[in-house]
């Protein structure tokens, strides 16, 4: 029989928080009872999702689990660990939680990190937060050097892709969110398997909440990640660069129309302009013929004017990131909606 374990930090420091641990389960039956039993006292309940796991782990959680905080939610057919989350988030939205903190069922992830994961939340400081393990040369030392290099690689594209150039380690899924931002992303496609937590992030962009990391170093044991570099790799550049268009048309064109928007326009019809006329004297030109000075600048300039228009943008871009949370707002209308 497992229980809870005594946290050292009583519940009078988080004052009506309604904090929920939401565990997506597939294959982690040797390890759920630590993560339940490492939960800390002043968590109000730990949604356990069955993501119709081959090893049954809802069954082995109710025949060995006495924790009375525990839910365990069945899914009948496998929806991958952002299909788990979201009916995680439905279901502790539900029973009426005001912070949503999404742990692995693996063990992965040291508990004791909760509270600073939550508090930038409770504060009024941040939408939603998420572990970085890149914060520091010490956290990184249990970590395998291949997802050190492709954790990097990813977060340059997830940077791109969602709009949150401040935020590293995209892939981290040590995450809390407030209940109402939540609530919001319920009603969005976002994307079910190991893009999950990067999708998530481009569709918290599209809301304008605030992002913001938490030094967290990983713990890696005996637990098998399912996820296969080569096999993913290709979908996740083609994901990356379809978010980043949607979002640069979205951010840019529709919803708003800037300096950025100028400079994105005038520098890439520049750019194509100046290569393009390049590549046209190359193809038409008589064999040993050189080029003249104002042949050269009349492809030069449109280039590197057109290159440094981008970059403007880009900086735009980077410095745009918002900045004012969310949930403060959602939650006054949902009270105003709600008399």
């Amino acid at each position: 029989m497992y229980v809870a374990s005594d946290a050292s930090e009583p519940h009078h420091l988080l004052p009506d928080a309604r904090v929920w641990i939401v565990v997506p389960c597939y294959k982690v039956r040797d390890h759920i009872h630590r993560v339940i039993a490492a939960a800390p006292s002043w968590i109000e309940g730990i949604v356990c999702v069955d993501d119709a796991c081959p090893q049954h782990t809802a069954d082995h959680i109710e025949a060995v689990v006495r924790d009375p905080r525990v839910v365990v939610v069945r899914l009948s057919e496998n929806q991958g660990v952002g299909g788990a989350v979201m009916a995680g988030y439905a279901e502790a939205v539900r029973r009426g939680a005001g912070i949503l903190v999404k742990v692995d069922g693996d063990d992965q992830m040291d508990l004791a990190y909760l509270s600073q994961l939550v508090v930038p939340i409770i504060l009024g400081e941040a939408d939603y937060t998420k572990g970085n393990r890149f914060s520091s040369v010490g956290h990184l030392g249990g970590m395998p050097g291949v997802r050190v290099f492709g954790n990097a690689a990813l977060s340059f594209a997830a940077k791109a892709s969602t709009g949150y150039w401040n935020v590293f380690d995209p892939t981290n899924g040590f995450t809390a969110i407030e209940a109402s931002v939540a609530r919001l992303l319920l009603r969005k496609q976002v994307a079910r398997r190991y893009f999950f937590e990067t999708d998530l992030l481009y569709h918290l962009g599209t809301l304008r909440a605030v992002v913001r990391d938490v030094p967290i170093p990983a713990r890696y044991a005996d637990e098998i990640s399912s996820l296969r570099v080569r096999a993913v790799v290709g979908s996740f550049a083609m994901r990356h660069l379809r978010n980043l268009i949607r979002r640069v048309l979205g951010q840019y064109f529709v919803r708003d129309f800037n300096v950025a928007t100028l400079e994105m326009v005038f520098g890439l019809a520049l750019l194509l302009f100046g290569g393009g006329y390049g590549l046209h004297w190359l193809a038409v030109r008589e064999p040993g013929q050189a080029a003249s000075p104002g042949i050269v600048m009349t492809a030069a300039l449109p280039v590197i004017v057109g290159v440094q228009m981008l970059l403007q943008s880009i900086n735009f871009d980077a410095m745009n990131v918002p900045t004012r949370p969310i949930h403060p707002y959602l939650r006054t209308l949902e009270r105003i909606d709600g008399e």
